[in-house]
């Protein structure tokens, strides 16, 4: 009998070739600093022009604002949202005790309600608007509610954090991103 001679087909090594790589992959996703964290293509980069309707008798939220001297928190929120509702003792605690500036967007509700939410729960907006169309929110890269922006005194966004902001994400994340901004 004539000795046959064992040939490796590439495609016996294509499947654990991609097996590895995807392996990396995943490795690399889940070995970031916060896992969780959606990246955002608008650190560093101007804020996204604002085209809000006026909403409650607070200062409309424009692109003036923005660009006021001193840092300043961009929320974006609804009263339909639960971690909104969540968040908001924090954000008057922040806006009337520790006097941080802090600007809202509210999207995806109606004037009425996001109105009588302040009125009864309290307002801790410097300058507020109502995104009916949906554009701020597409510009800005808002994937849900809440989400939070610290934009410094040139106007450029320095943060975005997604989620509620707790007392620990307040500690950790919002005040030294406040303070590298130039802030408090």
């Amino acid at each position: 009998m004539a000795e046959q001679k064992s040939r490796i087909s590439p495609l016996m090594i294509l499947p654990p070739v991609i097996f590895a790589a995807l392996a990396v992959l995943f490795y690399i996703g889940v070995s970031r600093d916060d896992p969780n964290a959606l990246p955002s293509t608008m650190i560093g980069r101007a804020a996204p022009a604002m085209q809000l309707d006026p909403l409650a008798d607070v200062a409309l939220l424009d692109d003036a604002v923005l660009r006021e001297p001193g840092v300043k928190l961009v929320n974006f929120w609804g009263t339909w949202c639960v971690a909104c509702r969540a968040e908001h003792p924090q954000l008057l605690h922040m806006a009337n005790e520790m006097g941080i500036t802090i600007h809202g967007v509210n999207y995806n509700d109606t004037p009425e309600r996001a109105t009588a939410y302040l009125a009864r729960e309290g307002n801790p907006f410097t300058a507020l608007g109502e995104d009916t169309t949906g554009r701020t929110k597409i510009d800005w890269g808002v994937y849900g509610a809440p989400e939070t922006f610290v934009v410094d005194g040139q106007g450029v966004i320095r943060l975005r954090h997604a989620g509620p902001i707790t007392e620990d994400v307040l500690e950790r994340v919002i005040l030294p991103a406040i303070a590298a901004a130039g802030g408090q």
